[in-house]
């Protein structure tokens, strides 16, 4: 049965059910303005996966009014455009105001059957007056990569945005150099972020802090309304959601590039992809971010920062919560949330079905070996599901990821030792573990070299690897023999890639 507000039928971009409870808020939180119009635009790539999100029609996308629509040449009926304030940490130093530089929020669609909302916002739409000394304008590069990750970490299953398109146009904006212009379109139930909770604390406005925060509370977490103490409750629930979110990360070798307080989501999911990377050659201190030259948002930190941004949000909440006491017991929470959802995660990619004594051991031991072989995070998590418990002489294709292999040898002895321990599946239970690993352990991420691939065939108007490469990603878990090359070993110029705060 649909919930109430929720047409299964099909929607022309016209007829999409826009309503408007952020720009309902007091006009000091946005500023209403127009898209600044895209010369020329054509479609670089559509997920109708995220079209049957919101009930749009994806034969939508052939047509022009849906290309000028979401490249801001057209206002869609129904829209309220908007850009929203907020400040934030950037690299741990404040930056005081912030906001929308280049987005524009068009107001929020019924999202599916379960009732939820989903927020439809343009990246790259043109000046707002918070863009500061930037154009307003995103460019084809970097809306290529946010729409392929976007799609690639809901396939993993990590909480995320939603990339609905990217428009592209030949207008020239520079960035190191000149590139592309073009027009990502995101959804999320909200891009409300920890910055935006700042911005008021910092201005010394209490009234639009908890305008704010009741907003956030009755709209996203309309449980905590009758906690004995509601905006402490909210920082405790944010803090859980945050420090799950990154043992996903961490699981999966993704890396944000760039753990801003205003890039960090009140909902606790993954938004505004920017120099991120997964993990390949395993080093815990590696940085994906070019412009972060401290390594402040490495891999290995990414845990800390999350809990620091945590600690950040605490401080602007803390004119509601009232008690210093209250807030460091709502940000306590974080260590034992981030431990127990890793400890899970992990316990699963190694296909370890009970909790042992010595698995902190064993783990710590795995990501030791990994790190001193440097081995690709993926491959050896994926193989590892093809290790034969009573069967060394097959491990080959696992064991030749390792320069190290006596190394590997003595820790898979130990390996297969806990995994005697384990649930005894008799005959079948090499078959039984693989498929549970091959089920959390994805094949296929989003390596930088293939984004790179698809996006310079882009350059070239040629849109083809883009689709190829989502429909990939699209089942990360699949073996797809079809598609082994996206499987494979970056090639030795993807080395020389780089991203950066511009990406």
């Amino acid at each position: 049965m649909n919930a109430p507000g929720f047409a299964p039928a099909r929607h022309s971009v016209d007829q999409l059910p826009f309503s408007h409870s952020y720009a309902a808020l007091p006009p000091a939180f946005y500023t209403r303005l127009q898209p600044t119009p895209l010369p020329n635009p054509y479609l670089v790539c559509a997920s109708p996966a995220v079209a049957e999100l919101i009930g749009l029609d994806p034969a939508e996308f052939a047509q022009p009014e849906f290309i000028s629509a979401f490249a801001g040449n057209r206002i869609p009926a129904g829209t309220q455009p908007l850009s929203a304030v907020y400040s934030g940490h950037q690299f741990g130093v404040w930056a005081g105001q912030l906001g929308d530089g280049r987005a524009i929020l068009l107001g929020e669609v019924p999202a599916d059957a379960s009732g939820g909302m989903l927020e439809i916002q343009l990246k790259g739409a043109g000046l707002t007056p918070y863009s500061r000394m930037g154009d307003g304008r995103a460019v084809l590069r970097s809306s290529i990569r946010e729409y392929l990750c976007s799609e690639a970490m809901a396939a993993l299953g990590i909480p995320t945005s939603r990339a609905l398109c990217v428009v592209g146009s030949d207008e020239l904006v520079m960035r190191e150099r000149p590139e592309t212009a073009a027009v990502a379109t995101r959804l999320a139930p909200s891009f409300i972020r920890f910055g935006s909770f700042e911005h008021w604390y910092y201005r010394d406005q209490p009234d639009q802090l908890k305008t704010l925060a009741d907003y956030v509370i009755a709209r996203f977490y309309p449980e905590l309304r009758d906690a004995d103490k509601p905006y402490q409750a909210l920082l405790t629930e944010v803090t859980r959601r945050t420090a799950e979110l990154v043992a996903h990360w961490q699981a999966v070798g993704f890396m944000h590039g760039v753990l801003n307080t205003d890039n960090m989501s009140i909902l606790g999911i993954t938004i505004d992809y920017g120099p991120f990377g997964f993990m390949e050659a395993f080093d815990a201190n590696h940085i994906c971010n070019h412009s972060d030259t401290q390594g402040r948002y490495a891999y290995s930190m990414q845990p800390k920062i999350c809990h620091w941004n945590c600690y950040a949000l605490g401080q602007a909440l803390l004119p509601l919560i009232g008690e210093v006491d209250d807030v460091h017991a709502a940000l306590a929470g974080f260590a034992s949330a981030y431990q127990e959802k890793i400890d899970v995660l992990l316990h699963a990619k190694l296909g370890l079905q009970t909790d042992q004594d010595e698995d902190d051991e064993l783990i710590n031991a795995t990501f030791k070996l990994m790190q001193d072989n440097h081995v690709d995070f993926t491959l050896f998590f994926r193989r590892l599901g093809d290790l034969q418990r009573d069967n060394p002489a097959a491990d080959a294709p696992l064991r030749d990821l390792f320069i190290d292999r006596a190394a590997f040898d003595a820790w898979a002895s130990q390996y297969r030792l806990r995994l005697g321990r384990e649930i005894d599946n008799g005959s079948s239970s090499d078959a039984v573990r693989r498929a549970a690993m091959h089920a959390v352990n994805p094949k296929y991420v989003l390596r930088n070299y293939l984004a790179q691939v698809a996006i310079d065939k882009a350059q070239n108007k040629d849109f083809s690897e883009i689709a190829r490469l989502q429909k990939v990603l699209e089942r990360p878990f699949d073996d797809q023999p079809e598609n082994e090359a996206y499987a494979a070993l970056p090639p030795d110029w993807a080395s020389h890639l780089e991203v950066s705060c511009s990406s």
